[in-house]
């Protein structure tokens, strides 16, 4: 069943790469008493993750942060590796949290794992992006059949006003 709004995250961990190496958090400690905009991709180093969906999240970082939001993270079913690389490619290491999802087990918990196989990519997670306040999904915006335009930032920041 996919999560949706008003329900609690489940219980889940996450590799997080740092500048001072990977820790492992849970979601208690990343989305407990705080707003994160959340937002995740099928793939660290993909076509449409890389060039327009990771640096819509770092050009609006700012705005996101003065409409309230503490935290942007992004999660995708990727090591802690490719998250880390991924972020210091885009020089974002401490402004977006990477949340390596490894072995999919948040986006299985949420619903929101894909089967890419077809693609070579095995599971994955759908592109979305979510809005949590202390741990409760106040907005969710799921895209459809591949593409882009509800998860953005764009349209994130037009639901905070």
């Amino acid at each position: 069943m996919t999560i949706k709004v008003g329900d609690k995250l489940p219980d889940a961990q996450f590799n997080v790469p740092g500048p001072d190496g990977m820790k492992t958090m849970s979601t208690a400690e990343i989305f407990g008493g705080k707003t994160v905009a959340l937002f995740a991709v099928p793939g660290a180093f993909t076509p449409t993750c890389s060039a327009r969906h990771l640096p819509g999240f770092i050009e609006n970082l700012d705005t996101l942060k003065a409409k309230g939001v503490d935290t942007v993270a992004c999660t995708a079913v990727n090591d802690h590796f490719v998250m880390n690389a991924w972020a210091k490619q885009n020089d974002c290491v401490e402004k977006i949290m990477m949340l390596a999802d490894g072995s999919g087990a948040f986006a299985k918990a949420v619903g929101l794992d894909a089967d890419f196989s077809k693609f070579g990519m095995g599971l994955r997670s759908k592109r979305y992006s979510m809005l949590v306040k202390d741990g409760v999904v106040d907005q969710l915006n799921v895209e459809e059949g591949g593409e882009y335009k509800v998860s953005s930032a764009e349209h994130m920041l037009s639901q905070l006003g």
